[in-house]
């Protein structure tokens, strides 16, 4: 069974193009078969967005990004966006959604989790992260976070309550010296972590 953390989906690319306006902005975005939320955007990541913290002079990583909606509407509000995806389709339509958006300020890499930004850092990691690659991973995004932020950046993250929010906000707590819920809404909690 192909997932859309898969590096090289084996499914026939389908694609097909919505229309959605948040905070403020219209935007156009590519979806795909094998990429995470075809066709639609998903309640967990449009929670995200609404309530996602942002700065002008920010430099921001879209983590797991799929077709690139989080990356793409954090670099209306933000100075610059690193996108990077596992899945080869995801980054080849991102790459797309930057172009039809006319998005100059953002990027697109190939690679898993942080690989793709060794050394670098962000003040803020955004993320609607692979709960089906299993607790591991996620715990990987989480404890690995504070390696790629400034002091005081920022991960923020979606998850849905009944797949172990808790759990997740308990790693956090761990892992960072602050974490707020930014939102909840739509089964879905938003939580930021400051380092």
């Amino acid at each position: 069974m192909p997932h859309y953390y898969s590096r090289e989906p084996q499914t026939p690319l389908k694609t097909k193009t919505i229309e959605v306006c948040i905070r403020g902005y219209c935007f156009k975005f590519i979806t795909a078969s094998s990429v995470f939320s075809f066709g639609k955007l998903d309640k967990g990541t449009e929670l995200l967005i609404e309530s996602m913290i942002l700065n002008p002079g920010w430099r921001v990583l879209d983590l797991g990004c799929g077709y690139g909606a989080i990356g793409i509407v954090a670099s209306r509000f933000v100075e610059h966006v690193v996108m990077t995806d596992v899945n080869r389709r995801a980054v080849m339509i991102a790459k797309k959604n930057i172009k039809l958006n006319n998005v100059r300020n953002a990027e697109v890499r190939y690679g898993n989790l942080y690989e793709p930004v060794k050394g670098e850092k962000f003040n803020s990691i955004i993320t609607n992260p692979p709960v089906h690659a299993g607790k591991d991973v996620l715990e990987r995004i989480i404890r690995e976070a504070p390696l790629h932020l400034e002091d005081g950046g920022l991960l923020q993250m979606v998850i849905k309550t009944k797949q172990g929010a808790k759990w997740v906000k308990e790693v956090m707590e761990d892992t960072f010296a602050e974490v707020i819920e930014l939102a909840k809404g739509s089964g879905y909690r938003v939580y930021a972590g400051k380092k």
